[in-house]
């Protein structure tokens, strides 16, 4: 899947899920996700999927000493590694989580923006494990600069604000459909003794 294609999948994908989850739309109404792409992790059989999004860091996310608050960032780790997931696979169905671990390494106020990156390690059969990294984005970046350097090499990067990873269970399988019983009714009775 081209980058325009994983980016429209993932979008849309976010956008079936946040009127659904009354946190994440608490939280993450400000989002943007502002690139997404399949990438080969190093096997024919298995894709990786990354994504990079942005989030400006208000009132509601901070805590009482006025920095981001550790639920958020958990929050972020989980909405992320989904995302990725989204991107890797091309799923609408990203799996429900197992396993989260959060390392909070800076503080990030209100009024900064934070750059959410996240990328898939592997997808298995059962389980898919990511890594986030939440940033803060430095003041001085623009779309224009970022856009320039989205496929350069060197980036520059604001300091880490916290790091995770994430496991998922992914293993869905398709809904079975019951199979179709005919109700007997009086009906249907008298029908079945008359074609007798």
């Amino acid at each position: 899947m081209d980058p325009a294609a994983t980016l429209a999948h993932v979008r849309a994908h976010w956008a079936g899920i946040q009127p659904n989850s009354p946190i994440y739309g608490l939280f993450f109404g400000g989002i943007r996700i502002v690139d997404a792409r399949r990438e080969d992790v190093g096997s024919s059989s298995t894709s990786g999927g990354r994504i990079l999004a942005r989030l400006p860091v208000v009132p509601i996310h901070v805590n009482s000493k006025h920095i981001l608050h550790g639920a958020v960032s958990a929050a972020l780790v989980d909405w992320a590694g989904g995302m990725a997931i989204a991107a890797a696979t091309g799923r609408h169905q990203t799996g429900v989580s197992v396993d989260i671990h959060v390392s909070y390494v800076a503080a990030a106020r209100a009024g900064d923006e934070l750059e959410i990156e996240a990328w898939v390690q592997r997808v298995g059969r059962s389980l898919g494990y990511t890594q986030v990294e939440i940033r803060q984005r430095p003041r001085e970046a623009t779309e224009d600069a970022d856009a320039a350097a989205a496929d350069s090499p060197v980036r520059t990067r604001g300091p880490v604000v916290a790091s995770g990873s994430h496991t998922k269970y992914v293993a869905f399988a398709e809904p079975k459909k019951a199979p179709v019983e005919q109700v007997q009714t009086p009906d249907n009775e008298h029908r079945a003794a008359t074609n007798a």
